[in-house]
């Protein structure tokens, strides 16, 4: 399975946070109860997006925290990367040459191909940004369905999987 860390999902969860408050600050505090993320936790992801410079303090009374950006400049592959590292599923994926080179790596078959799919990874997070979380997730942003998800995904008329041929989506002619 693939998983990113719990410190990482709470982070997208309090930028988004951030990204409903329209340009506000928020304490760490505030962003804790609204998001139920543990304030040590949260203290913990912001000091982290602060030092990626996503976010920007702000101290005194009305202090606290906002993007450092709009929500429509901060894209999931810059604050996934930001707070996991390189996107990439495999360790060869991550580098054109392994610091750690792999035992597999003069036989491996599938090294370029892991490129490739890490690549279309951060294709896909590149494309969705925290304005596009801001909201429920109703409907999938139009600029997504070329990404091939099914039908039920996308929530936009003229489905995707109209394009498909009937065996890969399960109807029949």
């Amino acid at each position: 399975m693939l998983r990113m860390s719990k410190m990482t999902d709470y982070g997208i969860v309090l930028m988004a946070e951030l990204a409903r408050a329209d340009g506000d600050t928020r304490t760490t505090r505030e962003l804790a109860a609204r998001t139920r993320v543990s304030l040590p936790s949260a203290s913990k992801v912001l000091k982290g997006l602060l030092q990626a410079g996503l976010v920007v303090s702000h101290r005194g009374a009305s202090g606290g925290y906002g993007l450092a950006r709009p929500a429509e400049a901060i894209s999931l592959a810059e604050l996934v990367s930001a707070l996991e590292g390189p996107v990439a599923l495999t360790e060869c994926g991550q580098h054109t040459a392994p610091a750690v080179p792999c035992e597999l790596e003069s036989v491996c078959q599938v090294r370029g191909h892991w490129r490739l799919i890490n690549q279309a990874i951060q294709e896909a997070l590149g494309k969705l940004t925290l304005a596009d979380l801001r909201a429920p997730a109703p409907r999938m942003p139009e600029r997504l369905v070329g990404l091939g998800l099914p039908a039920g995904a996308t929530g936009v008329s003229g489905s995707v999987n109209s394009a498909l041929p009937p065996s890969a989506t399960g109807v029949r002619s």
